[in-house]
């Protein structure tokens, strides 16, 4: 109990500098509306893929350099997908859609710092993609509840985006609340069906907790078998 209202707190004070953000702009990534068809077609590395595949309305899939900020770009830089070159990670250098996928980058190479950096620059930090990286690269730093605050917050701004309902579910399960991340993964369930890979991977990390492993990150639990059945 007290978790969950230390959650909801945490999610009150990530909206309020929230509140005043334009809203997202149609060029750059349909953030909210993508989520969804995002979540429901599945996801890549890391959970929050589907966000990135409604992110297409913004960027075609042949636009993107995959990895480029990883690849191309010296540390303190990004990106720019517009521009076809890296750009220092600072305030106006950088369209949202290229904060968002430098940001994701950033997270999935498990620079998590920079991640965060580069993902606080969007101008719509109301985009549930950008709140759910910066969940992700909180929690993976051990600011676990900071993270469920910024999950909390994307599914305000868009239920049905599944990648953070994962990565909530990850969360409770690194706090031990088993009961809350079954929650989660029923949720998942009822807007992707039990094949998406956001309901595979949470559900293998659930079986991974039955086991008596705790939580671990999903490449070891991948490795260690877990599979869908043993979450139920």
């Amino acid at each position: 109990m007290r978790t969950r209202l230390a959650i909801r707190l945490l999610s009150l004070l990530v909206a309020l500098p929230l509140a005043a953000a334009p809203a997202y702009a149609a060029g750059g990534g349909g953030g909210g509306g993508g989520g969804n068809s995002g979540g429901s077609g599945g996801g890549s590395a890391g959970g929050g893929s589907g966000g990135g595949s409604g992110g297409n309305s913004g960027g075609s899939a042949g636009s993107r350099d995959n990895n480029a900020t990883i690849t191309k770009c010296k540390r303190g830089q990004a990106w720019n997908m517009r521009r076809k070159r890296c750009m220092a990670q600072q305030s106006g250098m950088l369209d949202d859609e290229s904060i968002y996928e430098a940001g994701r980058e950033l997270a999935v190479a498990k620079r998590y710092g920079e991640a965060i950096t580069v993902l606080s620059l969007a101008t719509d930090k109301t985009d549930p993609r950008i709140l759910n990286y910066l969940g992700f690269s909180h929690r993976m730093q051990g600011r676990v509840l900071v993270g469920l605050g910024y999950y909390q917050e994307a599914l305000i701004q868009d239920p049905g985006y599944v990648p953070a309902r994962e990565y909530m579910g990850e969360a409770y399960l690194q706090l031990g609340d088993l009961g809350a991340a079954r929650e989660q993964l029923g949720e998942i369930s009822l807007r992707c069906g039990t094949t998406c890979s956001e309901y595979s991977r949470l559900s293998a990390q659930i079986g991974l907790f039955l086991k008596g492993g705790g939580w671990s990150p999903p490449e070891a639990a991948s490795a260690l078998g877990a599979s869908p059945e043993d979450a139920l």
